[in-house]
């Protein structure tokens, strides 16, 4: 079964000049090195390079060589015969073995053991190896990706990692921009991890991103790329609730304390409340509110209104409201009772 690559969100040039080096190198039978920070999606472009390669409708098999001992990661990239450890009661096929014809990728490659580095080398110049505890050499035709956001070189001349492998892997480098340096993309990204995860809850409509939000966003260095972009838009709006509002806090930090006291809720709010304020003296007596409803009834009230002055089109009164026809169409179907 060919599993459909994960898409790659952004139109920077940054990241455009990295896809177009991906691309190019999806067509040489050659190791590739992928050097990218932490959360930069240095395994999406693993898989531009195999789905755009000759090898596409064969195995694309990963491993983080830096969550497993060097007993078990050894056994994972190899293999191992039974009895060949403590616990090793059957033969075991390791991950080259499965990726035979395809592509292997290995990620966090710094983390690698100097034996496995070894055996690693061999593999890549004769296409051979031997399972732990066995003797039979078994032959392979993988192509290896390999990633890592460490210093390589540095490793190399501190005789931590191998110069000859490191040489072998690197037919050429891809270089991963980190967000930062591609920060055009952000509103992109941020707006598909918004929508997505507002599909996820079963939510009918992400409203968008106040300019306060975008704002926060880009003033932002990102230290933790793409990935924590992605928990950071996902937690903000699950925070902020459902809603027809534009979303306008951005919850980076979520161990920061919530203490602040309502004077600094904003001025926007304050200077409603003023403008309204004959109406609130009204609402605001003895009874309770149905601060739901009150809501409620103030949308229907407005989507009634915008209806009525642009004769029902719809994406008329969606712009007269400052709301995406999308946006519009959910609070259209949210007050619509159904046929």
């Amino acid at each position: 079964m060919i599993t459909k690559p994960q898409r790659i969100i952004g139109s920077s040039y940054a990241l455009a000049r990295t896809l177009e080096h991906a691309s190019q190198l999806a067509e040489i039978d050659r190791s590739v090195l992928i050097c990218g920070e932490r959360g930069t999606g240095k395994e999406l472009i693993a898989e531009r390079l195999h789905y755009l390669s000759k090898r596409w409708d064969q195995q694309f098999i990963s491993l983080n060589c830096a969550t497993l001992s060097e007993e078990l990661l050894e056994s994972e990239l190899f293999g191992h015969e039974q009895g060949a450890f403590t616990g090793a009661t059957k033969s075991h096929k390791g991950r080259f073995e499965r990726a035979h014809s395809g592509t292997l990728f290995l990620d966090e490659l710094g983390t690698l053991p100097m034996r496995a580095q070894e055996k690693l080398l061999r593999v890549l110049e004769y296409g051979e190896f031997e399972r732990l505890g066995g003797s039979q050499t078994i032959s392979v035709d993988v192509r290896v990706i390999a990633a890592t956001n460490a210093d390589l070189l540095k490793l190399a001349k501190e005789g931590r990692f191998r110069s000859d492998l490191l040489d072998r892997l690197a037919f050429d480098v891809v270089n991963i921009p980190p967000l930062r340096h591609r920060k055009e993309d952000l509103e992109e990204l941020a707006e598909f991890f918004a929508i997505r995860f507002t599909t996820e809850l079963g939510w009918d409509v992400f409203p968008g991103f106040s300019e306060q939000a975008l704002t926060t966003l880009f003033d932002y260095e990102w230290p933790g790329n793409v990935r924590e972009l992605k928990n950071v838009i996902e937690r903000s709006v699950f925070r902020t609730g459902q809603t027809s509002h534009e979303l306008t806090s951005i919850i980076i930090n979520p161990f920061a304390l919530d203490h602040e006291p309502l004077s600094k809720i904003g001025k926007e709010e304050t200077d409603t409340s003023t403008v309204n304020a004959a109406h609130s003296n009204d609402a605001f007596n003895d009874q309770p509110i149905d601060y739901k409803h009150e809501v409620e009834r103030l949308q229907r009230e407005l989507v009634s209104k915008a209806l009525g002055r642009h004769q029902h089109n719809q994406r008329k009164a969606a712009n007269y409201l400052g709301l995406t026809y999308d946006q519009f169409r959910g609070l259209v179907r949210k007050f619509t009772p159904p046929s």
